[in-house]
């Protein structure tokens, strides 16, 4: 079966579905074609986080994750409203707990005000406990802006606004991009079941974006590397000690945020992730194994630069992820009163880490052109909040391009 579409995107996560909405949005009369490989959108990294809308506050000042970050914050919130997707901005805070902290905090501070992160501000800690009553910390940071969504409730309502905005637009769940075919007049996507033509192709992949590319004859320049995060959820008692995001300050030696917790969207408490090496891409489970991911991350140079610069704390989030008394500890830094009964082993979740051959994470959004073909190459955390705006940002470019 053959099909023609004006525009084809690989990849039924949120980004892919917001390009397609921003995309409908500006040129509502061209037909677009969405091919997901499962049989539900937004089925791993999307369905997998935290469900948290970010502030921006990490995030080098000018970079695409700040922009797009702050951007899309605000989209995303006036798109739940509008469409009556359940959020909350509840703000979170963030908890030194330790004088050797101060610094690094003060460093997260000044970013985000250089940000223009709304409404932060440095609290103490008479302050931390008015408003988490059981987290203990010496000095932190309140971030007003900061909230909760699901965002596989926005993936299906991206979905549906998708097809109810053109007759000639689909979803097509449950098949997987083969081969990608670039010709003069148009492109072609080989799914298992079909052959789906257009005129622009737009790649967002995820955990396969590299090997998407690679099926278009693009070298990526990077590989994607699966970090597995695991997370605990509070019981019914231990869910009364928090009241709604507390985070950590970061190690600035390892590029992860450290055990949080998130009160979702549907009341539970969540508390993690960790990070560890994953030994399969789309591997929920600690003992998760494929043979083709395993092998395609150990004979990667850059993998074991970054084992060689971060075993010390890659040993420890191995350590943590099988012991629950460990990872008990490290979350009561946090919350001292918590005990092993608060806390029971929950879902994970697989981060694409997008790492190069010297061993250094990718940290900033990459998108890459390859003449009416767009990769969305890394996408990692903020790129759910930020996904509205990095979806316009990628017409936007088209635009400038002149490919529409």
């Amino acid at each position: 079966m053959e099909q023609k579409f004006d525009i084809v995107i690989i990849g039924g996560g949120i980004v892919g579905l917001a390009t397609g909405y921003q995309l409908t949005k500006q040129f509502p009369d061209l037909s677009i074609a969405v091919i997901e490989k499962e049989k539900e959108l937004g089925e791993h990294q999307t369905g997998h986080n935290s469900g948290v809308l970010h502030s921006g506050l990490y995030y080098t000042p000018g970079s695409k994750k700040a922009i797009l970050c702050l951007e899309g914050k605000e989209e995303m919130v006036a798109f739940a409203r509008e469409q009556n997707i359940p959020h909350d901005i509840c703000g979170k805070i963030i908890v030194a707990t330790e004088e050797k902290e101060l610094k690094n905090l003060d460093k997260i501070f000044q970013n985000g005000v250089a940000n223009a992160v709304p409404g932060i501000e440095k609290i103490d800690a008479k302050r931390i406990s008015e408003i988490e009553p059981y987290c203990i910390g010496i000095e932190g940071i309140w971030v007003p802006s900061s909230g909760i969504i699901n965002y596989k409730d926005v993936c299906k309502k991206l979905g549906e606004l998708v097809e109810k905005a053109n007759p000639k637009n689909k979803v097509f769940l449950g098949e997987e991009c083969k081969k990608i075919h670039e010709g003069k007049k148009f492109s072609s996507v080989k799914t298992d079941k079909r052959i789906v033509h257009g005129n622009i192709v737009i790649a967002c992949a995820g955990l396969q974006g590299d090997r998407v590319a690679k099926k278009d004859k693009l070298d990526p320049g990077m590989k994607i590397v699966p970090f597995r995060g695991d997370y605990y959820e509070l019981s019914e008692q231990g869910k009364k000690k928090v009241k709604n995001l507390i985070y950590p300050v970061p190690d600035p030696d390892f590029p992860f945020l450290g055990v949080h917790f998130t009160r979702m969207i549907d009341g539970s408490v969540e508390c993690g992730p960790n990070a560890v090496f994953s030994f399969k891409r789309e591997g929920y489970t600690r003992t998760a194994f494929n043979l083709k991911d395993t092998m395609d991350s150990l004979t990667y140079k850059g993998t074991w630069i970054l084992f060689k610069n971060h075993w010390r704390q890659g040993l420890q989030e191995y350590k943590r992820a099988f012991s629950k008394d460990l990872f008990l500890k490290s979350l009561q830094k946090l919350i001292p009163d918590l005990t092993l009964d608060d806390i029971q082993p929950a879902r994970a979740g697989v981060r694409a880490q997008a790492l190069d051959a010297q061993g250094k994470m990718i940290a900033d959004f990459k998108i890459e052109f390859k003449g009416k073909h767009v990769h969305v190459l890394n996408a990692p955390s903020p790129a759910a909040t930020a996904s509205l705006a990095i979806g316009r940002h990628i017409v936007e470019e088209i635009k400038k391009k002149k490919l529409l």
